[in-house]
């Protein structure tokens, strides 16, 4: 992937350096967290990175890059909870080499962002489509609204329709802008338009319009991204294959969850403390069915495609 279809010149908000971020937080009338952290970062010297906020304030969850990656099984007939485990901890779906996926966005945790109240949440979605003798680079971008605290209200948003993958598995990349721009929000609202509610279809060959529909869409995400009150918030890679190595992630049909937390967190996420509810259709601690993850997250499903 060449480098002009990501957006590194657009970090999200906790890679930017303190005095960049406080300049943000400001644009977005967060005066005391922005005041907090300038003084935070020039007695501690943190660095790029910032945490508890001079003492004054607990660490927010946009604050974070790290990310704990989780996979929920299909359902079954009688569950009541389904488990979700690591992602690379479970057994590839081989079946699925060579074949054409469905993968669709079921939900949007909007645990805290920035500027708080409601929030329109630009994402961007990357994947790579493995056609014969051609890999195309796609993106599609979309919009959804999100009070602060709550998830927005999307199931099954279909996102890739027919995703050809190759033998060795396929790669995700994830990336939301939160809009605050009245301007860029007015934009935006084409993109709510059953056109692009619809998903991006895929065949099985090379798709000349492919790659210009995709450079559109990277196109307005920088731009959006670098706008005066929007900001980036959090992204994510995943490759997901066949393979057994041990640091990596597997491919099978079910949910794929991604959680934005601490990086003090990775060493102790256990993910056997959380379950899917089925009867709330929620991600809730098994041992208190009232508490959900505390953190931003993003959860995709992947089914195998059929065009029937």
């Amino acid at each position: 992937m060449v480098d002009s279809t990501w957006f590194d010149e657009f970090p999200v908000l906790a890679k930017l350096p303190p005095s960049q971020a406080a300049a943000k937080l400001q644009e977005l009338g967060e005066e005391e967290l922005a005041e907090a952290l300038v003084k935070s970062a020039g007695a501690e010297k943190r660095g790029p990175t910032f945490g508890v906020l001079g003492g004054l304030f607990p660490a927010k969850a946009w604050q974070h890059t790290a990310h704990a990656f989780g996979y929920i099984p299909p359902m079954r007939a009688g569950q009541e909870w389904l488990p979700v485990e690591h992602a690379g901890n479970i057994k590839p779906d081989a079946t699925l080499k060579n074949s054409r996926i469905k993968i669709t966005l079921d939900r949007l945790r909007v645990a805290e962002y920035p500027g708080g109240g409601t929030h329109r949440i630009l994402f961007d979605f990357y994947a790579q489509n493995q056609v014969p003798g051609s890999v195309e680079h796609l993106h599609f971008n979309a919009t959804y609204r999100s009070h602060e605290g709550e998830e927005a209200a999307i199931i099954g948003f279909p996102i890739f329709i027919g995703l050809n993958i190759g033998a060795e598995g396929v790669a995700f990349k994830c990336y939301t802008v939160n809009v605050k721009n009245e301007d860029d929000e007015a934009l935006l609202g084409f993109l709510d338009t059953d056109v692009f509610r619809a998903g991006l279809k895929l065949v099985s060959t090379v798709q000349p319009a492919i790659a210009p529909l995709s450079g559109i869409a990277v196109a307005l995400t920088k731009s959006i991204a670098g706008r005066h009150r929007n900001v980036p918030v959090q992204e994510f890679y995943m490759g997901l294959d066949f393979g057994n190595v041990a640091t990596g992630a597997r491919l099978a049909a079910g949910s794929y969850v991604a959680v934005q937390i601490p990086a003090s967190l990775q060493r102790v996420w256990d993910w056997s403390q959380w379950g899917y509810h089925m009867s709330s259709g929620q991600l809730l601690a098994k041992d208190d069915s009232k508490e959900m993850i505390p953190y931003n997250y993003i959860v995709f499903g992947v089914s195998r495609y059929s065009n029937e």
